[in-house]
Order: structure tokens, then C-alpha cells, then sequence
């Protein structure tokens, strides 16, 4: 399937700019002979779109994401859109839906509720069950505030840390996101689905162009708090965000999170994807193949801080109140320490409710804010004695990055 070949970001983003350049020209009434003739007279035999720069293929690919995301709310990544922490700062708790970050592995999907179904098969269950929108509506519901992540938020950093990129979208600390979402526990689902006692994993799939599916074990899945979600923030799931529903796998790295799910398979035997044996998996120096996977496979996020100032912005010369985040997938967070100094002397932040774990916390403090250019750093530790480190290996494709930043700022 055309989904197996493109399970590349980069091959998908190419393949669909490929598509976009011929319909353009078959639009203007070039036809496929002369179309080819162009191309290689202009000596681009292999493709026209092969001359077109990373943003450029995204942004041929269609339009990737549906919601406004202009430049002073969110930072341009194609079908990603990262948000800016400085938006944050007047801002509750919660992160607003036109706020939240994006993380499309395609382009979000149109879905026609009225056809869409939800399908549970394998040999887990006791047989092929299907739920239609209006059903899943009127289950038993719940409302959690929970925080989704993308596994590559902080990727940038390993460029500072060791003088080359790691593979992927170079996202600061801007994708995640806090919301209440609202939906029904999985266990519910599969409960009336008929899981058997012998049922291993669960492995919800999308609706979107790659199909993207990722498996959990059944005791993630029948987890309290594991729902399959309709709502976010109070109102229906907006579309780059999953609708008609998505999963909620709390704690868990973002792609766990699969968006407009359309089919569950449920499995007596571990299952695999492309997602949990190519992508999502540790490759570098320090991690060893764990076959069938490239190496050590992704399931909890971990410990970050992020400061509510733009990045490598300008702040006025002044007695200020800096404010900031931190989560934890592990448990709450009872201590945030940040220093002015490049690590040679620390202080305590002051930590502000609600302080919810598998969500984030808020704190602040007060900085006599001098002109020139400052670094601040931030480091945090959870109720398990988990505490952000100096520096994490280097892996490939640029995961985990929970190390403590300097974060640039400017005095003017």
C-alpha cells in the first residue's frame, strides 16, 4: 500500500509535492508528454519538486493543518506548528485549542461523522465490533486534564550539545500542551468489545493518509485515565487535534495520542508497527538494537521545563515576574531551582496549584532584569526523585531531550 512506502515523513512530503506540481500543470492544460519534456529540459528528469526546499514540499502537500496558526502564536514547521511559550504567560492554566501545538505526521483528514465508525477486531476480542459516533457519545464519560507531547520536543538542543541535528522537526520546548479532555475510558470500549483474559495489546489506528498506529499493552490501555477522547477544553475535538476522537495515553510519548481514530486491532500476541520499530525507537551509539525495533522502544515521555519568555527575544529592562512550566509523566513536581548564573549558583522558584501529575505546574520568580544578554536556566524534580539532568546521549532521531537549557534572552 501506497501508506507502507511513505511511511517516511520526507518520502510523504516529496510524494505528495510531486502530485501537487502535476495537477498545477495539468490544471494550466500541460499534458503528461510535455509536462516530462519540461522537466527534463530543465534538467530535473527526477522531479520538479526535487528543486523545492523542506518547507516548500509541506507547504505543496496541501494545506497540512486546518486551524489559523499565524507567526506570533506558533513557529512554521510545514505540518507541524510549534507553539510560542511567550503566549502563555497572561494565560490559565489549560492551553487554549487555537494555542495548542500541532503534530501531523500527514495532513489532517476530513472525516464524515456520520459515516465514520469505530472498528475493534483481532483475535483479543470475541469478535468484529463496530461503534458509530452517537454511540460512543453516549457512554459513560470522563473529563482528565492531561498533558500530550510530541517524543521530539527539545530536539533542537542536541545540535547546541553535540554540533549536528538530530533527524526530524527542530522543536524547542513548544510540543505540548495541557488540556481537559473529555471522552470514554478505553476500558469501557473494549469491555463491550468482549476483550478476552488473553488479550496482549492494543493498537489503535488513524484515519489519516499513513495510516499512523502505535500498540500499547492491555494494562496501559485498560488504565483509568486511557480514553478515548471526543472533547478538548469543553468543546468537540477540533480537527487538527483528532476529531471525530483520538486516544489519550497520559504520560506516554505524543504518537501513543493517534488522532481520528478509525480502528483498534486487539491482539493475544505483541503487535508491531513502523512506528514502534523504525521511528519512536532510541538509534545512537549508546542503544543496541532491541529486534524487531532499530533499538530501545519509546513509551513515557520525561522530565522538562520551559520558561514563558520567547526564545531568544527581547524583554525591557525592569523588575520582572518570570513565570514558566514543568511536567512530569512520573508524578507531580516539588522542586523548580533556576539560575542567572550559568549553573554556578541555583535559587527556588515558588510553585503554584494546581500542581497536577501527567499535566504540568506553574511557577515564577522575580529577576531584576538589567540590560545585555542573559541566560536562564531551570531545572525541576518530581515526587519519584527524578531531576532534569545536565546532558542526555545523542540518539538519531532526536528524542528525550530533557537536559537542562539555557534559554537566551535580551535586556533592553
Amino acid at each position: 500500500m501506497e501508506y507502507e512506502r511513505l511511511i517516511r515523513e520526507e518520502d510523504y512530503l516529496q510524494s505528495r509535492a510531486d502530485e501537487y506540481v502535476w495537477r498545477r500543470a495539468k490544471d494550466l492544460g500541460v499534458s503528461r508528454r510535455r509536462f516530462f519534456q519540461i522537466l527534463a529540459a530543465a534538467g530535473a528528469a527526477a522531479g520538479l519538486s526535487h528543486r523545492l526546499s523542506p518547507k516548500a514540499w509541506a507547504q505543496a502537500a496541501a494545506t497540512p493543518v486546518i486551524k489559523p496558526t499565524p507567526k506570533e502564536l506558533f513557529n512554521d514547521f510545514g505540518s507541524n506548528k510549534e507553539m510560542r511559550w511567550e503566549n502563555l504567560y497572561e494565560r490559565g492554566y489549560l492551553v487554549p485549542n487555537d494555542l495548542f501545538f500541532v503534530r501531523n505526521h500527514t495532513r489532517t483528514p476530513s472525516v464524515d461523522v456520520k459515516k465514520w465508525r469505530l472498528k475493534i477486531e483481532g483475535p483479543g476480542v470475541q469478535g468484529t465490533k463496530e461503534f458509530s459516533y452517537d454511540e460512543v457519545l453516549s457512554m459513560p464519560s470522563v473529563s482528565v486534564i492531561r498533558y500530550v507531547e510530541c517524543a521530539g520536543n527539545g530536539r533542537s538542543f542536541f545540535a547546541a550539545a553535540y554540533g549536528k541535528k538530530a533527524d526530524g522537526t527542530q522543536w524547542k520546548l513548544g510540543g505540548i500542551g495541557v488540556a481537559e479532555w473529555t471522552g470514554v475510558p478505553l476500558t469501557e470500549v473494549l469491555d463491550r468489545a468482549g476483550i478476552k483474559k488473553s488479550a496482549r495489546d492494543v493498537m489503535p489506528e488513524g484515519l489519516d493518509d499513513l495510516k499512523v498506529r502505535r500498540p500499547m499493552p492491555v494494562a496501559k490501555a485498560l488504565e483509568a485515565d486511557t480514553l478515548l477522547v471526543y472533547a478538548m477544553n469543553g468543546q468537540p475535538l477540533p480537527p487538527d487535534h483528532g476529531f471525530p476522537v483520538r486516544t489519550l495515553v497520559p504520560g506516554w510519548i505524543g504518537v501513543a495520542n493517534i488522532k481520528w481514530v478509525g480502528r483498534m486491532e486487539v491482539s493475544e500476541k505483541p503487535l508491531f508497527s513502523p512506528w514502534n520499530t523504525d521511528t519512536y525507537v532510541l538509534i545512537g551509539p549508546e542503544y543496541k538494537p532491541e529486534p524487531p525495533a532499530k533499538g530501545p522502544v519509546l513509551s513515557n515521555q520525561d522530565l522538562k521545563s520551559a520558561l514563558e519568555l520567547p526564545w531568544d527575544g527581547e524583554v525591557s529592562a525592569e523588575r520582572r515576574l518570570v513565570r514558566g512550566r514543568t511536567w512530569s509523566p512520573f508524578g507531580k513536581i516539588v522542586k523548580v531551582e533556576y539560575s542567572l548564573s550559568q549553573g554556578k549558583s541555583w535559587q527556588t522558584a515558588k510553585l503554584r496549584e494546581p500542581n497536577i501529575a501527567a499535566a504540568w505546574v506553574r511557577w515564577d520568580f522575580d529577576w531584576e532584569a538589567k540590560p545585555g544578554k542573559h541566560t536562564i536556566r531551570v531545572r525541576a524534580t518530581d515526587e519519584k526523585g527524578n531531576t532534569q539532568p545536565d546532558g542526555v546521549p545523542f540518539n538519531q532521531q532526536g528524542y528525550l531531550y530533557n537536559a537542562v537549557v539555557d534559554h537566551p534572552i535580551t535586556v533592553t
